[in-house]
């Protein structure tokens, strides 16, 4: 946590803004996009990229189209004179250099890979676009739902398409112990139907991103056998909320609590 937040800070030290609160705020990035649309005055606002305006690719799509798109190039937002550009995870020194030349801040968010990552984010984030008060709505949510963890977890197994599963230890499943889950401990990265006839879960937490598109690859899941043998219980969630793994998975962890306890 301690690298991730030095990260950041460095970052947001380069994008402080001169003159208050920035006014035009530019994404280059799907989880910047997602980040910008929760945190951000709609006016503020100038462009997210086009995978934000999918409404297979993130529940905030109707708010994107609102906005310019871009391609998550510096160079398609150029025209519309952001003072803050957002993005994540790679590029910044190339597009840091054009931007310096422009007059452009940019804010290259890390990767987070635990939960408390994704709470320093938002923080800063907020604070870079002066929206301190929205920053603090989201985090009393996110601490509210760690303080009611469940203590009992559940035996899961979270399944996405072709079959792919996640580590025991990543931020998946540390959303997924909110929600009383233990994403168990898998050999790879693919879930067989080996394994579940030799040892199901109690939980299946199936992602339904794209599930046409992936349908092939899980069409062993029809198999007889698989329904004999798989979870006690197959549990969908919105896949589209575990590609960023930020905020919006609160609502969902809620949601997965209440049809869990039924």
């Amino acid at each position: 946590m301690r690298v991730f937040a030095s990260l950041l800070a460095a970052s947001l030290a380069l994008a402080a803004p001169a003159h208050g609160q920035p006014r035009r705020v530019a994404s280059l990035n799907l989880c910047t996009d997602e980040l910008l649309l929760l945190l951000a005055a709609p006016e503020q606002i100038v462009s997210v990229t086009h995978l934000a305006q999918e409404p297979a690719e993130t529940p905030l799509w109707a708010a994107a189209r609102l906005h310019a798109r871009n391609d998550g190039s510096l160079v398609s937002v150029v025209a519309l004179r952001p003072d803050l550009v957002l993005t994540m995870g790679g590029g910044a020194r190339d597009r840091g250099g054009i931007a310096e030349r422009l007059g452009i801040r940019v804010i290259d968010l890390p990767f987070a890979t635990s939960l408390d990552d994704v709470a320093t984010a938002v923080r800063w984030l907020a604070t870079a676009l002066g929206r301190e008060q929205r920053g603090e709505f989201i985090l009393r949510g996110l601490h509210a739902l760690r303080a009611g963890a469940p203590h009992a977890q559940r035996d899961a197994i979270w399944l996405g398409g072709g079959g792919r599963t996640v580590t025991a230890g990543g931020r998946e499943a540390q959303w997924m112990a909110l929600a009383g889950l233990r994403q168990r401990q898998m050999q790879g990265d693919r879930v067989s139907l080996e394994t579940l006839i030799a040892r199901p879960p109690a939980v299946l937490l199936r992602s339904d991103y794209r599930q046409g598109q992936y349908s092939s690859g899980q069409r062993w899941l029809s198999h007889p056998a698989a329904w004999r043998a798989r979870a006690g219980r197959t549990v969908p969630t919105d896949g589209r909320l575990w590609t960023c793994m930020g905020p919006l998975l609160i609502g969902e962890v809620l949601r997965l609590r209440r049809e869990l306890a039924r």
